[in-house]
């Protein structure tokens, strides 16, 4: 309350000066009859000097007496008008000063009530920074935020089918507790049923399993499930399963966008734009945090203080990307060996990419149908089960590969 207790006593005394000058009028400025008026009584005085000189004569002295005593008497009555005109009642100026003290006072405390915080502590960029790191470090843990989280809307309703098969994988897993494809199989098709937290379980095995070769891909999948568990609240817990998917990938989609997500829930929208500027420019159309960060952008900007961002085009929508012309041309005069070794170079990239980073149904399509093309069935074969746990829960995605897959012969 500092800050308006001096903004409004800082009016109360520009009110009262104002207030007392309408009062007291103005003072120090004399007006032009009373100058004439003096002036024209030395001018007396001067005719009885040079009478008392002898430099004029009587007749003359008396002359000038009454003319200059004529001027004297008109000069007076205009000095009697100007001080009847010339100055307020002082109870019309006490009324119009009260009034610019209300002006001014009610302005003051109206202005800070709409754009200020009265009776919020004053808030130092360095205090909210500290106060941002005490809450990130002391902040609920995963167990807490499950417990108090609302129920995720929006989940569909699992047919009869799909529960028994998901409980025959449960069963599977306990018997088998090393089968690593078993897991990943149960962490996805948990989180498609809504049980996150035996999803992000399920993939905490998985990882374990996997030791040194986990993805950045496993450890963002995880924290993706720990989110949804507690409906959208990034726990210590998911933060560092973030911080080990970034340590592999620094463009991870989805963990990127979960990093700034964790800023902006503990104080600190300046840092999540600057994550969620660097998500923007490795996202694709079809990402699904791209619409919510496009949207929030502008905001995290105006925080960051950068006030001339602007947001990038939209990422071209479209199927997944083929070689280049560049890549065309030069394919075009290779031997059939040469070629061959290209295209397995760009099937291995693909395949590395996807592995890390994710991809869209296109891709892994596109992936697929590579190598049903190259001979490598067996390899094809496993691009294809690892997709069936990834879109698990996007029928329509899961059919758009499953064509590739039947292509490629590795798929009924």
């Amino acid at each position: 309350m500092t800050f308006i207790v001096v903004a409004i006593g800082m009016a109360a005394v520009i009110a009262a000066v104002l207030t007392l000058t309408l009062i007291r009028g103005r003072r120090g400025d004399e007006p032009a009859a009373a100058y004439d008026l003096r002036v024209y009584r030395e001018q007396l005085d001067e005719v009885e000097r040079d009478l008392a000189r002898g430099v004029i004569a009587e007749d003359e002295a008396a002359r000038i007496r009454t003319e200059v005593s004529r001027r004297v008497l008109e000069a007076d009555r205009k000095l009697a008008r100007q001080a009847a005109t010339g100055q307020a009642p002082k109870a019309l100026s006490l009324v119009a000063g009260i009034a610019v003290l209300a002006v001014l006072l009610g302005g003051a405390w109206i202005t800070y009530s709409y754009n200020g915080a009265p009776g919020y502590a004053d808030q130092p960029l360095d205090l909210r920074k500290s106060e941002a790191a005490d809450y990130r470090e002391t902040r609920m843990r995963q167990a807490e935020a499950e417990a108090k989280a609302p129920p995720m809307p929006g989940l569909p309703t699992p047919d009869a089918e799909h529960l028994k098969l998901v409980e025959k994988l449960r069963q599977v897993v306990t018997e088998r507790g090393d089968d690593l494809q078993g897991l990943e199989l149960l962490a996805h098709n948990e989180a498609a049923l809504g049980n996150f937290k035996a999803a992000y379980e399920a993939q905490a095995k998985v990882i374990a399993l996997k030791g040194a070769q986990a993805t950045a891909n496993d450890y963002a999948t995880e924290a993706d499930m720990m989110v949804l568990a507690s409906s959208g609240y990034v726990s210590p817990e998911a933060e560092a399963a973030l911080e080990q998917a970034l340590n592999r990938n620094p463009q991870n989609g989805t963990a990127l966008y979960y990093w700034g997500l964790m800023h902006i829930q503990t104080g600190r929208p300046d840092i999540a734009f600057r994550v969620w500027r660097e998500l923007l420019n490795v996202s694709k159309a079809d990402d699904p945090w791209l619409p919510i960060v496009r949207e929030q952008m502008p905001n995290l900007a105006w925080y960051a203080g950068d006030e001339r961002y602007q947001l990038p085009p939209m990422p071209a929508a479209g199927g997944a990307p083929g070689p280049s012309a560049e890549d065309m041309a030069a394919a075009e005069d290779m031997t059939p060996e040469a070629r061959q070794e290209m295209i397995r170079g760009m099937v291995a990239r693909l395949s590395a990419r996807l592995a890390d980073q994710g991809g869209s149904p296109e891709e892994w399509a596109r992936l697929i149908g590579a190598l049903g093309v190259l001979g490598d069935r067996e390899q094809a074969g496993a691009i294809w089960a690892e997709a069936q746990q990834t879109f698990a829960a996007q029928p329509d995605a899961l059919a758009t590969i499953r064509q590739a897959a039947q292509s490629a012969g590795v798929a009924e």
